[in-house]
This record gives structure tokens, sequence and C-alpha cells, in this order.
């Protein structure tokens, strides 16, 4: 008995020492300072951690991931990966593996999670229209075809943001109007979802953005020199055109990419947007959605990102200038810094203290990390041709 038990003890000691837990259970600890990494050529994520600054582990198998963004489950463990192949992916990022997969149309642009995290909805360019998932099993809950209220047939979707009240809203491509796509009365099949249009916003909207109260959307024009806003608190006082003609009696540049009004910047008491095809920052009081400045920066921006402290704005720009970032100080709205990662910058993400920033440098098959006050170059990962970073924080804010 007594050798018995002491062959039982020395092979539990040698279990602890050759790795404690058993590979079936994962390891304990919260998500609040995870994040992910697209990497959009090899149809991959990278799952990362912002406290010690380090990749955890990579995801494949997610298709086609050109233009793909992601959002969040309320308790940050679950992203829902939107694929240019019209791919929707549930991925646990603790366990590092996908869920569920679908492929739900034939190229779509992104997408949004509901208000209380139970729906999923994905804009499609093709067919287009919008899809709504139930985040649990991804199956399908409703299909908004984007017929033109002209009858000109199916639009392509753009700009899909979450709105309070379980709303979905969106702006269609080629018909120029604006969609909300009311839940919050829907029963369990689905039904009672409640459609509302506004026609003739404008000419080609190419993007959308939600302010992070809430109240506000904004669609970027491409076919005319201004925006549309919808007052969700009085979405029945119509679509406003704000800006216009803010380029108007300048020579028109050609725009090499289109920015990305997702990253609109609130910082202090103004507005921060790029400006279609300019190489300037478009500063703008909330509430008249007026100009009351703007700042010449180094190219065409592509993300103005504000700090969480709304004390900066860092820039990144399109091609061919885009190996360059700038950081505006808000209060003087002054570029207070300027400094060239590498060829590629695609997208710039804070941690939600704002103490760091990450950025993908796709042609350098890197990811950088940056103190934002120092500006010194904090970490350096290997990442395959990285594009999107989306921390886990996103999952409690509004439109991301």
């Amino acid at each position: 008995m007594r050798f018995s038990a002491c062959i039982t003890f020395a092979l539990l000691c040698f279990s602890a020492m050759a790795g404690g837990q058993s590979q079936a259970e994962p390891t304990v600890r919260g998500t609040g300072d995870l994040g992910l990494v697209i990497e959009r050529a090899h149809g991959s994520i990278q799952v990362i951690e912002t406290s010690q600054r380090t990749a955890l582990g990579r995801v494949k198998g997610l298709g086609d991931l050109s233009h793909a963004s992601a959002v969040y489950s309320r308790d940050g463990r679950y992203a829902y990966i939107f694929g240019r192949d019209g791919g929707l992916s549930k991925v646990d990022i603790l366990q590092q593996r996908i869920v569920n997969r679908i492929v739900q149309s034939g190229n779509s642009i992104g997408g949004a999670i509901s208000q209380d995290g139970s729906l999923v909805a994905v804009s499609n360019y093709k067919p287009g229209g919008v899809k709504v998932f139930d985040a649990a099993s991804l199956e399908l809950v409703a299909d908004i075809p984007a017929q033109a209220s002209d009858g000109s047939g199916l639009s392509k979707v753009v700009g899909l943001a979450d709105a309070p009240g379980q709303r979905f809203i969106f702006s269609l491509y080629n018909a120029g109007e604006i969609w909300i796509a009311d839940f919050s009365a829907r029963d369990s099949n689905g039904a009672n979802m409640k459609l509302t249009k506004h026609a003739d916003i404008g000419e080609l909207p190419y993007d959308g953005l939600i302010t992070d109260d809430g109240r506000y959307y904004i669609a970027g024009l491409f076919g005319e020199d201004g925006m549309a806003m919808l007052d969700l608190w009085q979405p029945e006082k119509g679509v406003r055109r704000i800006l216009d003609g803010y380029g108007r009696g300048e020579e028109k540049l050609p725009v090499y990419k289109m920015p990305h009004l997702e990253g609109w910047a609130r910082a202090g008491d103004v507005i921060f947007l790029p400006a279609v095809g300019r190489h300037e920052v478009l500063v703008v009081e909330p509430g008249s959605w007026r100009e009351v400045g703007r700042i010449p920066v180094h190219g065409q921006p592509i993300f103005a990102v504000a700090r969480p402290d709304g004390r900066q704005v860092w820039v990144n720009f399109a091609h061919p200038r885009n190996d360059t970032v700038q950081v505006i100080d808000v209060p003087s709205r002054k570029i207070i810094h300027q400094f060239k990662p590498g060829k590629a910058v695609l997208h710039l993400e804070f941690t939600p203290r704002g103490e760091q920033v990450w950025i993908s440098v796709r042609d350098a098959d890197r990811v950088d990390v940056y103190d934002t006050e120092s500006f010194e170059r904090l970490q350096a990962l290997p990442a395959q041709k990285p594009s999107g970073i989306f921390l886990t924080a996103r999952a409690n804010r509004i439109g991301l």
C-alpha cells in the first residue's frame, strides 16, 4: 500500500511539473485586455493581449479577409468576423477556434451587433441588402433586400451601424437612401421588424458613422460635396445636409482610397472628420454641424482617431503617402508629431485608456505598439499582412 501510494504521489508531482492543467482545460482569464489583428492575405486572425503586448495565437480558415472587420459579444469572448467573400465567422478568442462559420452572401462589406448582443447584422454588396442573424446560433433572423425606392433595383449597402433601441442603420450606395431596421418589437421568429426608409439623401453615400452617444448618423457622400445627417432622436424630421460645399472652389484631387468614417474623432468640443480627396481634416461643431476649422495634413486621410481622453487625434493616409502617421494636438489644432512606421499603415487602435496605440503596417508584416505620450515604440509584433485591429473594449461602445 505504501509503495502504491508513493507511486501515485510521484505521478501527481510529475503531472504538476509537466504542465499542471490538462490541455482540455482553457486557461482561466478575462477578455478585457484581448483583441485581434486581421491578417488580410492569409484568411487568419491573430489573438493579441495588450497588458504584456504579446500575440497569443492564430486562428485560420476565415476566408477572404481583404476588407474584413469585427464586432464582439457583450462579454468580449466571441468575435464575429465579416469577410469580403460573404463569410460570417464566430470565433472564440479564449480558445482560439472557430465556433461557427457561414457564407451568407457573395460579397459583404461589414457588420454590427445589436444593443443587447442578441443579433448580428451583415451589410452586403452582392446581393445588395442586409441579413440579420441570431448571435448564438448564426441562424437567419431577417433578410432585408436593399431595393431602391425608385424601382431601379438592388443597391450595395454601406455604413451599417448599431443604434440604441435594437436598431440597425445603414446606407444604400447606389440608391442614395438611409434605412433604419428596428428589431425592438420582434418575436422569437424575427417577425415585427419595422423598416423606415429615407430617400434622396444625396449621391453615392460611401460610408456612415454613428456618434458615440448613438444620436446622430452621418453618411459621407462620394458623388456630392457634403454629408447627410439623420438625428435618431427625431428621425421623423428626415435627413439634413451638412458641410455642403466644403471643397467648393478648390481643385478636385483624385481619390486614392475612400476615408473610413468609422474613424471619426470626437475630441473636446468638436469632431474631426477626414475630408474626401483632400489633404485636410475637417473640424466640425456637433449640434450645429457647421465647419469651424481645417487642418492641413500629410495626405488624403483615411482614419482620424481620437485618443480616449480626447487630447490627441492620430491620422493615417491613403496610398501613395501611406507610410506616415501624424498626431494632432486638439487644443492647438496643430500637428505635434509625425513619424513613418513603414509602407501601408492601414489601421490604428487605442487601448481603452489611451496609453497605447496599436498600428498595423501591412507591407512590413508587422504590428507596432506606441506609447502615446512619449511616442516611443514599445513593441513590434510579426503579422501576416495585417490590416484591421479590433480590441474587446469595442464590445461596450455604440457603433463599433
